[in-house]
């Protein structure tokens, strides 16, 4: 196992280099007082494990781990530290094991084993075939699953894990800045405090990466973040490929956009509510509501006018304020000869409007009404 030494520190250096040669398990493959030589070695060196301090001149030891994780995901880290405070927080950044100054021989042999049992687990798991069915569900709320329908989710271990991940996730590969994260999710701290919660959450998304076993990969780069999406698929990109359609003519095209639409399990990311989402939201619904008219339209015009009605009112529930969902009611109300629903349909939207919103109905719901009623 090589391992790589940072610390700006020669004694504490020296110190671990003899704990190393003592113990016998490691292979020291470079040691550095520089976390930048330290990290330049590391992307062109193979190296298993890493012993790094955390109070460094230039860049915080957390900082530097983060960056060694976003080149080897499978890097194992130790941090090092004179102070506990720092130890507690290494270790909810999820490293492998943290050491105190100076550190003790007995102990710094109980972290080798550690190093030697999670680097066989990473072997054994490398092994191992990603299901196909790999899916992240954005309807409604947040699942991961190998195979949703059989029930194997994942949970996460904070909100603000699992929110970061949603939010890189929602970014579609793009890269995010670090500010542009820290000013979205963490707006009320001050900005030591909101980096260590940054620090603690991508961590925390590696790890459940690892966990669901696909090669999906939070890259750094640049004072910047991006969620590589390898391995899975979403439920909205399905969605979203199946919703680009013209007029439905054929049942096997209804069939497709039947499938597209039982996707829709709920509006995007609705039960966790966060206010970045608002705007695809919207888009999704409005697509949505989109193809569930196309939907309807194709069932009332070959005779199936009563799964319209009921596939548009349960629409109107959804979108009680919509003049297109309106005006489709109104036409299936028309091809079934009833002239009454027809008249009550358009003057309870009339009525809606009015009162909640202080406003009329479309130019386009107001003849259509006078065209289906024969009015003037």
């Amino acid at each position: 196992m090589k391992a790589v030494l940072i610390d700006d520190e020669n004694p504490a250096l020296l110190q671990l280099e003899r704990l190393i040669h003592a113990d016998g398990r490691l292979e020291i493959s470079g040691k550095f007082t520089r976390i930048g030589s330290g990290l330049e070695h590391v992307a062109e060196n193979q190296a298993d494990v890493v012993f790094l301090d955390i109070e460094m001149p230039g860049m915080n030891g957390l900082e530097a781990g983060e960056k060694l994780m976003a080149m080897i995901p499978d890097l194992q880290i130790v941090f090092v530290t004179a102070y506990n405070h720092y130890a507690i927080e290494a270790f909810e950044l999820n490293a492998l094991d943290y050491l105190l100054k100076p550190v003790d021989p007995a102990r710094f042999a109980k972290t080798v084993s550690r190093i030697e049992s999670q680097l066989k687990n990473t072997q054994e798991q490398a092994g191992v075939q990603v299901p196909v069915e790999s899916m992240v569900i954005c309807f409604k709320r947040l699942l991961l699953g190998d195979n949703v329908a059989a029930g194997s989710l994942l949970k996460w271990r904070t909100q603000k894990a699992q929110e970061l991940f949603a939010f890189l996730l929602h970014q579609q590969d793009r890269w995010v800045t670090k500010d542009v994260i820290l000013e979205t999710l963490w707006p009320q701290l001050k900005l030591d405090k909101a980096t260590t919660q940054l620090h603690t959450s991508v961590y925390q998304v590696r790890k459940m990466l690892k966990q669901w076993g696909v090669k999906a990969l939070i890259e750094f780069a640049h004072d910047s973040y991006r969620l590589l999406r390898i391995g899975f698929t979403t439920d909205v990109d399905l969605f979203t490929h199946g919703s680009q359609i013209g007029p439905v003519t054929t049942e096997q095209e209804w069939q497709r956009l039947e499938q597209t639409l039982n996707l829709y399990q709920g509006d995007y990311l609705e039960e966790h509510d966060y206010f970045w989402a608002k705007p695809m939201r919207e888009e999704l619904l409005r697509r949505y509501i989109h193809c569930s008219i196309a939907a309807a339209a194709y069932e009332s015009q070959i005779g199936r006018e009563r799964q319209a009605l009921q596939r548009l009112l349960s629409l109107k529930m959804k979108e009680p304020y919509s003049d297109e969902i309106c005006q489709s009611i109104m036409k299936v109300y028309h091809a079934q000869g009833n002239q009454a629903a027809v008249a009550s349909e358009y003057q309870s939207f009339v009525s809606l409007i009015g009162n909640d919103l202080e406003t009329k109905p479309e130019a386009e719901t107001i003849r259509l009404y006078s065209e289906l009623m024969n009015i003037g």
